[in-house]
């Protein structure tokens, strides 16, 4: 998937269906002089409903679609027929998806199943034909129940990535080397700072055909959790990971301080997220001699409060018994 193909935030407007009029009429027939009434009731208005598709991975295909509107119900007619209901409208999103009302920022629903379905706004209910009003004083009641009329709302659609493994670092850290390294994603690789402006998703092969996914998230800065940069922009999508797995390249000045830096940000954010099993990748490890990693393996192992392991994408050093940790942490 191209990063121009991936939209993960959208604005609609939804209107659901009127309900159809209930009917008023009155049955003749040959030889039946007053047949009394028999008037049916009006149809439903269409919902709009939000259905979730695990065959999605973005919402690219709702970036041009800025109305949404159901079906009218129909009116009741004679013989005490009822009116069809009004066409339900369907938005398709992926897994991971939050729906919001755009004018309170409430969330309303998350998808998470596939399958799954939510309504936005509930179709008009069809009135009631005058079939119903029949009383032992009024037995030729001409009126009857008008429909309810449609909903309209703004929503907000959001998707929170769902991957098992999300990558936490700052931008430039060797995030998407990993990542096209590990998986058969192809992310845009760059030598500057917010090369990556949306995340990717790549599948993890690991042993007997097994699977796992793993996200790339945008690089934070400090401040993000208020908003620097695209701080929440980005730090939605590490919500919904398994694991987090923080990259912090071997020649940083201080890895435990961008460590800190980088916990900081997510509790600031959401302090849920520490909740989280977390790990260390120290990457670029190809340019420190046997030497030196001994060396700073023994003083991390002081400063760290979590596990960390010493990788390179590029001389693929370390890569194995990444996945391995990984997939023990998930499914431990």
């Amino acid at each position: 998937m191209t990063e121009g193909n991936f939209v993960d935030y959208v604005k609609m407007h939804v209107s659901s269906g009127n309900g159809g009029k209930g009917s008023a009429h009155l049955h003749r027939e040959k030889f039946v002089e007053k047949g009394g009434p028999d008037g049916g009731d009006g149809g439903r208005g269409g919902h709009v409903i939000v259905k979730g598709n695990s065959n999605l991975w973005t919402l690219f295909h709702l970036k041009f679609k800025r109305h949404v509107k159901a079906g009218h119900g129909e009116h009741g007619g004679k013989s005490r027929s009822t009116g069809a209901d009004g066409e339900d409208a369907y938005i398709e999103v992926p897994l991971g998806t939050v729906v919001r009302d755009t004018e309170t920022n409430e969330i309303l629903f998350e998808i998470t199943e596939h399958g799954e379905e939510k309504i936005v706004v509930e179709g008009g209910k069809g009135g009631l034909g005058n079939w119903h009003f029949r009383t032992a004083t009024n037995q030729t009641p001409r009126y009857a129940q008008p429909g309810i009329p449609h909903v309209e709302k703004d929503i907000t659609i959001e998707l929170k990535v769902l991957a098992d493994v999300g990558l936490v670092g700052f931008p430039n850290a060797g995030k998407s080397t990993l990542l096209s390294v590990v998986t058969s994603a192809k992310p845009k690789i760059a030598d500057y700072e917010f090369t990556t402006l949306k995340p990717n998703l790549g599948i993890v092969e690991y042993r007997d055909f097994q699977t796992f996914v793993m996200a790339d998230i945008p690089g934070i800065i400090e401040g993000a959790a208020e908003g620097r940069g695209l701080g929440h922009y980005f730090l939605r999508h590490i919500e919904r990971n398994s694991v987090l797995l923080f990259l912090i390249p071997a020649d940083a000045q201080d890895i435990r301080k961008q460590y800190d830096i980088l916990l900081d940000e997510l509790r600031r954010y959401n302090p849920e997220m520490l909740d989280k099993e977390r790990i260390i990748a120290i990457s670029k490890c190809d340019m420190l001699d046997d030497e030196l990693k001994a060396e700073l393996r023994t003083e991390l192992e002081n400063e760290l409060p979590i596990p960390f392991l010493f990788i390179s994408s590029v001389a693929q050093e370390g890569l194995t018994e990444l996945k391995d940790t990984l997939w023990k942490m998930l499914n431990d």
